[in-house]
Protein backbone atom coordinates (compact mmCIF):
# COMPACT_ATOMS: atom_id res chain seq x y z
CA UNK A 1 0.00 0.00 0.00
CA UNK A 2 2.63 2.16 0.93
CA UNK A 3 4.60 1.38 -2.08
CA UNK A 4 1.79 2.33 -4.20
CA UNK A 5 1.61 5.49 -2.79
CA UNK A 6 5.42 6.34 -3.58
CA UNK A 7 4.85 5.64 -6.81
CA UNK A 8 2.11 7.97 -7.63
CA UNK A 9 4.51 10.56 -5.91
CA UNK A 10 6.92 9.71 -8.71
CA UNK A 11 3.99 10.13 -11.62
CA UNK A 12 3.27 13.60 -10.05
CA UNK A 13 6.51 14.90 -9.57
CA UNK A 14 7.05 13.73 -13.73
CA UNK A 15 3.64 15.66 -14.22
CA UNK A 16 4.89 18.54 -12.56
CA UNK A 17 8.15 18.57 -14.00
CA UNK A 18 6.89 18.24 -17.52
CA UNK A 19 3.74 21.40 -16.59
CA UNK A 20 6.50 23.90 -15.39
CA UNK A 21 8.62 23.33 -18.33
CA UNK A 22 5.83 23.67 -20.69
CA UNK A 23 4.79 26.58 -18.47
CA UNK A 24 7.77 28.19 -19.21
CA UNK A 25 7.57 27.90 -23.32
CA UNK A 26 4.74 29.40 -22.83
CA UNK A 27 5.90 32.08 -20.75
CA UNK A 28 9.03 32.66 -23.19
CA UNK A 29 6.07 32.88 -26.23
CA UNK A 30 4.10 35.49 -24.10
CA UNK A 31 6.96 37.48 -23.26
CA UNK A 32 8.21 37.91 -26.62
CA UNK A 33 4.77 39.43 -27.40
CA UNK A 34 4.61 41.70 -24.59
CA UNK A 35 8.34 42.77 -25.91
CA UNK A 36 7.09 43.44 -29.20
CA UNK A 37 4.45 45.44 -28.09
CA UNK A 38 6.42 47.38 -24.96
CA UNK A 39 9.46 48.21 -27.53
CA UNK A 40 8.64 47.79 -31.08
CA UNK A 41 4.64 48.66 -31.75
CA UNK A 42 5.33 49.36 -35.25
CA UNK A 43 6.44 46.49 -35.94
CA UNK A 44 2.88 45.00 -35.16
CA UNK A 45 1.23 46.84 -38.12
CA UNK A 46 3.44 44.77 -40.45
CA UNK A 47 1.04 42.48 -42.50
CA UNK A 48 2.94 39.18 -42.78
CA UNK A 49 -0.06 36.53 -43.64
CA UNK A 50 -2.40 37.68 -46.65
CA UNK A 51 -3.33 41.04 -44.98
CA UNK A 52 -3.34 39.82 -41.21
CA UNK A 53 -1.16 42.03 -39.11
CA UNK A 54 1.44 40.70 -36.65
CA UNK A 55 -0.49 41.69 -33.62
CA UNK A 56 -3.46 39.11 -34.67
CA UNK A 57 -1.23 36.69 -35.88
CA UNK A 58 0.88 36.52 -32.93
CA UNK A 59 -1.84 36.35 -30.34
CA UNK A 60 -3.74 34.08 -32.37
CA UNK A 61 -0.51 31.95 -32.08
CA UNK A 62 -0.34 32.42 -28.62
CA UNK A 63 -3.78 30.55 -28.28
CA UNK A 64 -2.94 28.07 -30.44
CA UNK A 65 0.15 27.45 -28.91
CA UNK A 66 -1.52 26.70 -25.60
CA UNK A 67 -3.82 24.32 -26.79
CA UNK A 68 -0.92 22.32 -28.19
CA UNK A 69 1.25 22.79 -24.91
CA UNK A 70 -1.80 21.44 -23.25
CA UNK A 71 -2.12 18.56 -25.54
CA UNK A 72 1.98 17.31 -25.00
CA UNK A 73 1.12 17.88 -21.49
CA UNK A 74 -1.96 15.37 -21.77
CA UNK A 75 -0.10 13.14 -23.79
CA UNK A 76 2.83 13.03 -21.80
CA UNK A 77 1.32 12.91 -18.69
CA UNK A 78 -0.74 9.80 -19.60
CA UNK A 79 1.96 7.75 -20.84
CA UNK A 80 4.19 8.86 -17.45
CA UNK A 81 0.51 7.39 -15.31
CA UNK A 82 1.09 4.32 -17.49
CA UNK A 83 4.83 3.81 -17.22
CA UNK A 84 4.67 3.91 -13.43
Amino acid sequence: MGNNNQLNDQGSVRSRAIGMRLFLIYVLLYIGFMGIVLFRPDVLSWRPLGGVNLAIAYGMGLIVSAFVLALIYMVACRGSSSDV
